[in-house]
This record gives C-alpha cells, sequence and structure tokens, in this order.
C-alpha cells in the first residue's frame, strides 16, 4: 500500500548543498554530536497563533531514511563525491535523537518545534526533509484552523485535491487540513490512507448530462437515497434548482430520508438566505445548505456574522495552497556544537543585520504556562538544565534582550518538548496513521479552547508572549557582547 513514506524516504531528497557539505565534513573529520533547532519566524497570515503539523511524517520518514544504490549510482554520475565518501553514504542511517512537539499543538515564532541531536553530518543532511515535512502542513493545518474557527466550529470540508500543488502537495494538505479542524476530504486516496471521513456530492456535468435537472436529481436521489446533496445553481438557483430539490427532497422526506441543497456560486448570503425560506415553506425543516466557492476565513467569518442560514463549507484553493501566504517561515540552525576539546557542548548562536535572525543559544526546551484558570498565558524558552516551577514567581524576559519583562506565578506548568526518536528508533511504535491523526486534530481542539479569543481573531490578534528566562537571557549577551568587544 502506498503512503507518504514512498516519497521523501530516500537520503537524496536534500538540498544538495546539504551533500556538498557532509563530504566536507566528512574529509576534515568534523562529524561531531551537534544540536539543531527547528523553529519559524513569523505568524502566516497575520495570525496571532499557528498549528504543529507533519511531524508523524517526519518521524516515519527519519527512521526510513537510507541511500539506495541507484542513489549512490547517480551521485557517482555528477563527479564530484569521492569513492570513499559513497562508500560512508551507503551505509548511512539516522541514529540521532528527536525532541518534538505534539503534533496538533499551538505553536508561537522563535521556540524550537523540533530539536535534533545527532552527528554533524547526519543533522545537516536531514535539514531538508525536516523543513518539507513541517513548513507546508503547519501553514495549511494553521490555515484550516483559522477557517474553522471563522466558521464558529462549523463543518468544514476539505475541497482542495484539484488545486493543490500536485499530487504530494494533495495528500499532505488533505491529512494537515484535518489535523487543523476539517471533519472531512474529498481526496480519496487520503481517506483511506489516513482514515479521514471522505464526502462528496455531484457536479454541475452530472445535471447536464441529464434532460431536465429535475431528471438529474431523481436519478440520484434513487441511487443515493441515504446521501443525496443536490447542486443547484447550474441553471437558477432560486427559479429552478431549489423549486426541484425541493420536488424530489419531499418524496425522500416521505421515506424518512433527509437531504440537503449546494450551493457554488452567486451571493452566498442572499441565495442561502432565499434557499433556507423555500426549504422551511416546503416543510424541508431538516434539509442543510452547503456552500463552496473560493471561499477563505474572511469570507466565513463575514457570512456568519451575517447569519447566512448554512450547515456546512466546502473550502478548496484558498485552505489547501495557504491561499495569500505562499509558504510558512520555519528555519533549522545550529544551537549547539561539540567542544573537541573538552567535555561536554559549545553552544552556537547565528547574528543578522537583521535583528529578528538572531538566533537564541544553546540546548533549549520550551514550556507552557498556565493562569490557575487553565488559559495559557505565556510560552518560555529555557537553557535545557532549568526547570520552571508551578506556583513560584519567577521573572522572564523578551528575546530581544531589551527591558521587556514580566513577574509570572504559572499556576500549571507543562514541558512541550518530547522525545519521539533516541539513537535512530521510534521511542513509541508506529501507530496507524488514522490514530495519528485523530490523536492531532483532539491535540488542537483542546488547546485552542486554552487561549483567549484575543489571540484567536482574524483581525488585529493580540500577540502572545514567547519570552526567555534570565539564564537564557545572560547567555545571548554573553555572545552579543563577545561580538561588539
Amino acid at each position: 500500500m502506498r503512503s507518504y513514506r514512498d516519497n521523501g524516504t530516500s537520503a537524496l531528497f536534500t538540498d544538495f548543498y546539504e551533500l556538498t557539505m557532509a563530504q566536507g565534513y566528512w574529509k576534515q573529520n568534523m562529524d561531531e554530536p551537534a544540536v539543531f533547532d527547528m523553529f519559524f519566524r513569523r505568524q502566516p497570515f497575520s495570525s496571532g497563533f499557528a498549528v504543529f503539523a507533519g511531524i508523524e511524517t517526519l518521524l516515519d520518514a527519519l527512521v526510513h531514511f537510507t541511500f539506495t544504490q541507484t542513489d549512490i549510482t547517480y551521485l557517482d554520475s555528477l563527479g564530484i563525491f569521492e569513492k570513499a565518501f559513497l562508500n560512508y553514504l551507503q551505509t548511512f542511517r539516522f541514529t540521532g535523537d528527536v525532541y518534538a512537539m505534539e503534533e496538533g499543538s499551538v505553536i508561537f515564532p522563535n521556540e524550537p518545534l523540533v530539536r535534533i541531536h545527532a552527528n554533524l553530518i547526519e543533522a545537516q543532511i536531514i535539514e531538508g526533509l525536516v523543513l518539507n515535512h513541517i513548513n507546508f502542513q503547519s501553514l495549511i493545518a494553521t490555515k484550516t484552523a483559522r477557517v474553522l474557527l471563522a466558521s464558529q466550529k462549523g463543518t468544514i470540508m476539505e475541497f482542495g485535491l484539484r488545486r493543490a500543488q500536485g499530487p504530494d502537495g494533495a495528500m499532505s494538505a488533505s491529512r494537515a487540513a484535518y489535523i487543523g479542524g476539517a471533519s472531512s476530504t474529498s481526496n480519496t486516496l487520503a481517506g483511506k490512507l489516513y482514515g479521514i471521513p471522505v464526502q462528496g456530492t455531484m457536479a454541475h456535468s452530472w445535471i447536464m448530462s441529464f434532460p431536465t435537472e429535475l431528471e438529474a436529481f431523481e436519478t440520484y436521489a434513487q441511487i443515493y437515497p441515504n446521501n443525496s446533496v443536490f447542486l443547484i445553481d447550474t441553471y437558477d438557483t432560486l427559479n429552478s434548482g431549489i423549486k426541484n430539490a425541493i420536488i424530489v427532497g419531499k418524496k425522500l422526506a416521505a421515506q424518512g430520508k433527509k437531504f440537503g441543497v449546494r450551493l457554488d456560486s452567486g451571493d452566498i448570503q442572499y441565495l442561502s438566505t432565499e434557499v433556507r425560506k423555500a426549504l422551511d415553506s416546503a416543510g424541508l425543516h431538516d434539509a442543510t445548505i452547503s456552500v463552496s466557492n473560493e471561499l477563505d476565513e474572511h469570507i466565513i467569518e463575514t457570512l456568519v456574522q451575517q447569519k447566512a442560514p448554512i450547515n456546512s463549507w466546502g473550502v478548496g484553493t484558498h485552505m489547501v495552497t495557504g491561499g495569500e501566504e505562499s509558504s510558512f517561515t520555519g528555519v533549522y540552525k545550529l544551537a549547539a556544537r561539540k567542544n573537541p576539546h573538552q567535555a561536554g557542548m559549545i553552544p552556537a548562536m547565528k547574528f543578522s543585520d537583521n535583528p529578528e535572525k538572531t538566533t537564541n543559544p544553546g540546548i533549549k526546551n520550551v514550556w507552557r504556562l498556565y493562569d490557575a484558570d487553565g488559559m495559557a498565558k505565556a510560552d518560555i524558552l529555557a537553557l535545557e538544565q532549568e526547570t520552571i516551577t508551578e506556583n513560584l514567581e519567577k521573572r522572564f524576559f523578551h528575546p530581544s534582550v531589551d527591558y521587556r519583562q514580566f513577574v509570572f506565578t504559572p499556576a500549571k506548568v507543562i514541558p512541550l518538548l518530547h522525545k519521539r526518536i533516541e539513537k535512530g528508533n521510534l521511542i513509541i511504535p508506529e501507530i496507524p496513521p488514522a490514530e495519528q491523526l485523530q490523536k492531532a486534530r483532539k491535540t488542537l481542539l483542546s488547546q485552542l479552547e486554552t487561549f483567549h479569543g484575543s489571540y484567536k481573531r482574524l483581525l488585529n490578534p493580540h500577540i502572545y508572549k514567547v519570552s526567555i528566562t534570565e539564564e537564557l537571557k545572560n547567555l545571548k549577551l554573553e555572545f552579543i557582547k563577545a561580538r561588539i568587544k
């Protein structure tokens, strides 16, 4: 059975410079232990939060990551790599440790989502794989969560297969959209592989293939009496479509069956209101109204505010492509490396002319602090050896190491990074993809409840605190002072 493992398992699924650097490290005997952080720089869609997705497919890819003989032959044909290095690659496996947040977690910029402990060559080669799995799926899961919230947690149907960025994009998008809150997909293969409920109604071509619209509806109802949703805008929504749907719908109702109608064009607010009036006047109060047609979170929020009588939303293009946001700003940076002259690791810090691109040094954990009401108040980056204690007042600092700081006594503290791979092996045995997705979806829905609405609003959301401990602030200041001497 095909799965997401079929693509992206070959170790050639990496940027070419990772391999040239790997050979350089190998020739210089620089394959020492290192720690890399994967994090993102800014919220997509000007959102107040993002959603972590893709980690389960990444972990699966990492434990099966290998160069095949044909991969080695191809690299040899490039005339760049030495035979001894290619022999080394033939036995290459990922043997490091991976710490990660739980899939479906609500996440924020500059906090490590994934932490990789591995020898330098291993950690370098997998960079592209890490970013590819996490960036795209996190983008789509975030977009879907925004759509879900805009609908006031209504029923979201993911209809994006035909507009997605190729087959791999479609599969990843269906997976990520379900994590983000979609309740079904039109992608039948995603339904099979990931256990996502599948849904679909009819196309305009079905109706146009029959002599009349009424005959098209009647035939469909005869074939699918328990799952009839009639597309009513092929010819004239109010003067034809809804009238014919009511004729067939009454016959279904007499059999104890329920049905629905779908709008795919026009003024959705006006048409849905008129369609609801017509259905109710016909006594078909249980009939549902679904809508589609280039929807996004802003359109949906407006329709909800206008009290459009819509039961479910079919969202495709703008959800599975990211819409106005083409990519997630995830990056992968060295945080610490082995000291060749003594025991222990040396913190590493990247500087930049753009202050926002300066990284936080050292091996770090992330802690989420909650108040007495169970609401999330801040995420804290702390050095590995630090512990943040419940019911103990502590001062935290802005990551820019400026004057901004706050004092807080957390009622509850939760560590967000957990070891998932140890020495190249999954700590928890593989579970079926469907179970992975259900767990991730539940994680997101439960975590969203712990954030104040001001962080989740579409327009000008409140900025959630991501702060650092005094110990990390002092380490960062040491690097800065050393640089300006």
